[in-house]
């Protein structure tokens, strides 16, 4: 295949991204996460705080929604003239119009955004979800935000909150976690974050049909 696509789907506090940023040096490859905000931007005129306010996050009406499959994930990226253009799905569309043209030019990493569904039909993509004991989260937030253990427990909660209704709501009700939608799922607690790149790498290798970098 001409180019390998790695997508990361993270439990907060679990590692995704620094297992993904490691994953990028290791292969040479880059990696997109926040960038993604800013290239939609760059693409459609739009302000980058707008992506960036619903970055994994449905806005209050529609997280209140019974939410049964009522979007398409497959549909365009709207046109600037649109009236819509700056509505919430209008703003997931835009980026899932950047991370196809991503997977169509490059071998990357991509995080978040359910770049899995996105790309489920691209037979070049490897996708990945990391996970750990919620002690083990707790305790890496703690560390890397210097918070107490009742915030970050609270930071965990919320941000995986979003993160499982943003995804069910993009994907047409599909579940965050579902083992069905990912090639791995990785403790990240268990084998140790250095660990899981290697894993994820072999994976890739054998998927391509390629040996190992």
């Amino acid at each position: 295949m001409k180019n390998t696509v790695i997508t990361i789907a993270r439990g907060f506090g679990s590692g995704g991204l620094e297992i993904a940023d490691k994953l990028s040096a290791a292969l040479g490859i880059p990696c997109f996460e926040r960038q993604l905000i800013k290239m939609a931007s760059d693409y459609s005129g739009i302000n980058e705080s707008l992506f960036a306010r619903n970055d994994e996050k449905l806005s209050a009406p529609l997280f209140a929604k019974n939410l049964r499959g009522i979007f398409n994930i497959d549909s365009p990226a709207p046109s600037p003239a649109s009236g819509e253009f700056v509505s919430d799905d209008s703003l997931f569309q835009i980026q899932a119009k950047i991370i196809r043209d991503l997977a169509n030019r490059v071998s990357c990493v991509i995080v978040g955004k359910c770049a899995n569904k996105i790309l489920a039909q691209w037979k070049n993509t490897v996708s990945v979800f990391i996970y750990a004991p919620r002690e083990a989260c707790v305790r890496s937030v703690m560390n890397k935000l210097c918070v107490s253990e009742r915030e970050a427990a609270k930071m965990i909660a919320k941000t995986d909150r979003y993160r499982s209704a943003y995804y069910k709501y993009y994907t047409g009700g599909g579940t965050w976690r579902d083992p069905d939608d990912y090639d791995l799922i990785i403790n990240s607690e268990r084998i140790g974050r250095d660990a899981c790149v290697e894993l994820i790498k072999a994976y890739a290798a054998q998927k391509s049909g390629t040996s190992a970098p």
